[in-house]
């Protein structure tokens, strides 16, 4: 079994849920993916688990925090791993199509990101405990 597949048990055991087979192949899927998936996007991906089946089973990994929703402009929910398993990202968001895409700055790039996060919630005396950003435009096949 993987560090993942531990870390993922362990967490849903501390909560009382147990890790099935089902929930084990949502994780793998969702590890996969390179960014956050809708259910409808999951379901060819993993066909042995009813769509009714697929929408609990990312409700119970949302409930323990195993994985992320993000709402799209279109209002579609997606989902992906938690950070405390993938590390941290942001996301490249499609406007016309509603693709997400995972996109890791550089390091430099990010301690700028964190400063800027630190004035905005410092100027509105707010104190940030992390941050997700999100660049929203249009993906290469949509501004083609």
């Amino acid at each position: 079994m993987s560090s993942m597949h531990r870390q993922v048990e362990s967490r849903l055991a501390d909560n009382a849920v147990r890790y099935t087979r089902g929930r084990r192949a949502v994780v793998d899927a969702l590890a996969a993916a390179d960014g956050p998936r809708s259910a409808a996007e999951l379901t060819p991906e993993i066909p042995s688990i009813p769509v009714s089946s697929l929408y609990r089973t990312l409700s119970v990994l949302e409930e323990v925090g195993v994985v992320t929703p993000h709402l799209s402009t279109k209002g579609v929910a997606r989902y992906e791993l938690a950070e405390w398993l993938t590390g941290h990202h942001h996301h490249l968001v499609c406007s016309t199509c509603g693709q997400v895409e995972d996109v890791e700055i550089p390091e430099p790039v990010e301690a700028q990101v964190e400063s800027l996060i630190r004035t905005i919630a410092a100027s509105a005396s707010f104190e940030a405990d992390g941050h997700a950003l999100e660049i929203e435009g249009r993906c290469a096949r949509c501004a083609a």
